[in-house]
């Protein structure tokens, strides 16, 4: 026999493709994505050209009209500022989030507020009781008679709910669990994803309704279901936060509205979630004298400039091996510094346990950390303490040059907003430097005569 002239079967994750069935792709890993395309294939051979009305023929884009798109505010200024300024009439939006993070919350007050402006609000709930969410609503104060809630699994009542109720906004929590009776396979499957997904969203750009749809993430971050999930969606929303700490963050990842370097703040409270506006001592410490072992960085959290305070703690080890402990920074990044002291400045902590962490929960990634790392490390090996008026930013390179880093300007403004006066920065060229000018700011003077060891 001929072999076939395209293999019969397709990953609709990646596009990995095989002669035969497998449970598991041999690309991307994931499984229940191959599929037999062959139907497919056939099918769209067989597409004939239609004749194309008037009002659809193509035209020059420059005869194309430009309609300005109106978004409305939800009430919540941190959620509107990831948006772009608000809800978009016909947009379809995807907030993820780790189990427990607040996302049910979060859009529950999203709805309250939506719903007290004189909107119709549909709330369906496929995870929970109507009960239940009438009892976190109760909590939350976030009660409304124009707040409708559905507790339904089914897609097709949940169409049925939209045409009697006929609301200005719609939220389905969550998407994973919604399952149709027209195509094979259980709720959660990349089958049943696709089809509740693309129903959803074709209802909401055909009423130009907006739709907020919850979605689950693996064990690894990213959302649960078919990678199209993401692609049919105008805004996809990721609610990050620390069950150990009340903080939380939203970003947005994709946005056909907006920027997506936006970050809201949002602190979870007995009462519900709240808005933080300006979290500016959050992740600083209060403690009334200056203690070694600390150093202020001004960290970029999308546009927002926030000041985040950094503390080492060196302790004598009598282990063959030091302990390296790390906590909202990385710890390679940490050993890297750590080397670079050692042999750029002249610290050596070979032999003790090194402990680095952030104030608050906040986990710092960007390498502008690097210069308040080190000198909160230098600090505590020379059990000096630095004023709380001082703020150090920039990168440091395995030669221990102190490189410049983006958003060098807001930084400084932030700083000096907050009352830094000192600003370790990018002008200092080399680590020793930059050590020295640290402890000249230091105000006993005996700190003053340890910057001569640098």
């Amino acid at each position: 026999m001929a072999r076939p002239a395209s293999p019969p079967f397709r990953c609709t994750e990646c596009g990995w493709t095989s002669l035969k069935w497998a449970g598991r792709c041999g690309e991307c890993q994931r499984w229940g994505t191959v599929v037999d395309v062959t139907s497919t294939l056939v099918s769209a051979r067989g597409t004939a050209a239609v004749s194309v009305g008037a009002d659809r023929v193509a035209r020059p884009i420059t005869e194309v009209e430009a309609t300005s798109v109106a978004s409305w505010p939800s009430g919540i200024g941190e959620f509107d500022r990831v948006l772009g300024g608000g809800i978009v009439p016909g947009a379809a939006i995807l907030l993820s989030g780790e189990p427990g993070v607040g996302k049910s919350t979060l859009l529950l007050e999203v709805a309250s507020r939506a719903a007290a402006t004189g909107a119709r609000v549909l709330y369906v709930t496929a995870e929970e009781s109507a009960s239940q969410v009438r009892l976190r609503a109760e909590r939350t104060n976030a009660l409304h008679p124009n707040l409708y809630l559905a507790a339904e699994v089914d897609l097709a009542v949940i169409l049925g709910q939209i045409d009697q109720v006929d609301p200005q906004l719609v939220i389905v929590d969550s998407v994973q669990t919604v399952s149709s009776s027209t195509i094979d396979g259980i709720s959660g499957g990349t089958s049943q994803v696709r089809e509740v997904a693309s129903t959803l969203i074709r209802v909401s750009k055909d009423r130009n309704l907006p739709v907020l749809l919850v979605g689950h993430v693996t064990k690894d971050g990213t959302i649960a279901g078919p990678r199209l999930l993401e692609h049919l969606v105008d805004v996809v929303c990721q609610f990050e936060g620390d069950r150990q700490t009340a903080l939380r963050f939203i970003r947005a990842h994709k946005n056909r509205f907006g920027p997506t370097d936006e970050v809201g703040c949002f602190e979870m409270t007995g009462d519900g979630i709240a808005e933080v506006a300006d979290p500016s001592g959050l992740f600083m410490s209060r403690t009334g004298a200056p203690v070694s072992g600390t150093c202020i960085t001004v960290a970029m959290e999308g546009r927002r400039a926030l000041p985040v305070e950094v503390q080492a703690l060196i302790v004598a080890s009598s282990a063959p091996q030091p302990r390296r402990v790390v906590n909202g920074v990385d710890s390679s990044r940490v050993a890297m510094l750590l080397a670079v002291l050692e042999r750029r400045a002249g610290i050596k902590l070979g032999d003790a346990d090194v402990y680095v962490s952030t104030v608050g929960g906040i986990k710092l990634t960007e390498p502008g950390a690097d210069l308040a790392i080190a000198l909160a490390l230098a600090s505590a090996s020379r059990d000096v303490s630095f004023p709380h008026t001082m703020a150090a930013v920039g990168e440091i390179s395995l030669a221990g040059e102190i490189r410049p880093v983006s958003s060098a300007k807001q930084r400084a403004s932030e700083a000096r907003r907050l009352g830094f006066s000192h600003l370790v920065d990018s002008e200092a060229t080399h680590l020793r430097e930059a050590l020295r000018r640290a402890f000249r700011i230091a105000s006993s003077p005996r700190d003053r005569e340890l910057d001569a060891a640098f």
